[in-house]
């Protein structure tokens, strides 16, 4: 049998985390199996555990997965020579919510008050989160507002913490709404 390149590795990872996502927000974290991720990847279960070793090891891929897509769209504002707005950036973000990422989010979010292993993702992925947006409201104040760097460091901290605690509060939102549309239908 021919090895896989590493592109074709992390393809495979890639199509691996997919399926995780779409079963654990359809399924929940806690009845999501590794046979309904096989089922969903139509991969073999030796395949998914030559990429993961448990479930777990899932849930922190799928959430580094979707901190990728944001830290991506993050370092391009960031790097613009026009930086938006703290209001724009937020708009910006919740635009690209996901129901589907939402509600698995919050479900891991969940899992976290109880499971320390998904508390330390969980804690990571919005320590990380939280970083670039200050970065992103840092870059916007001192390219767009022309403010000294020592004057907007003063100022970034509580508008980065506003905008995180909203996106995540539209996350929320996002997910409980979704879950809601999807029982009615």
């Amino acid at each position: 049998m021919p090895r896989l390149t590493d592109a074709r590795k992390e393809l495979r990872r890639a199509q691996i985390t997919e399926a995780a996502v779409r079963c654990f927000s359809r399924n929940g974290l806690e009845r999501t199996s590794i046979a309904d991720i096989t089922a969903e990847s139509g991969l073999s279960n030796g395949s998914i555990y030559a990429h993961y070793r448990s479930k777990a090891d899932l849930v922190q891929a799928s959430a580094h997965a979707v901190l990728a897509k944001r830290a991506e769209t993050l370092g391009d504002y960031a790097a613009s020579d026009t930086p938006p707005d703290p209001d724009e950036l937020l708009a910006r973000l919740i635009s690209a919510i996901d129901p589907a990422e939402a509600r698995v989010g919050v479900q891991t979010w969940g899992e976290a008050t109880t499971n320390p292993a998904i508390r330390g993702i969980v804690v990571d992925t919005i320590d990380r989160m939280r970083a670039m947006v200050h970065d992103c409201v840092m870059a916007h104040l001192v390219k767009v507002e022309h403010l000294d760097p020592a004057e907007a460091q003063e100022q970034v901290i509580p508008i980065a913490e506003r905008l995180m605690a909203l996106y995540l509060a539209e996350l929320l939102r996002t997910s409980l709404q979704s879950s809601t549309e999807e029982t009615e239908s």
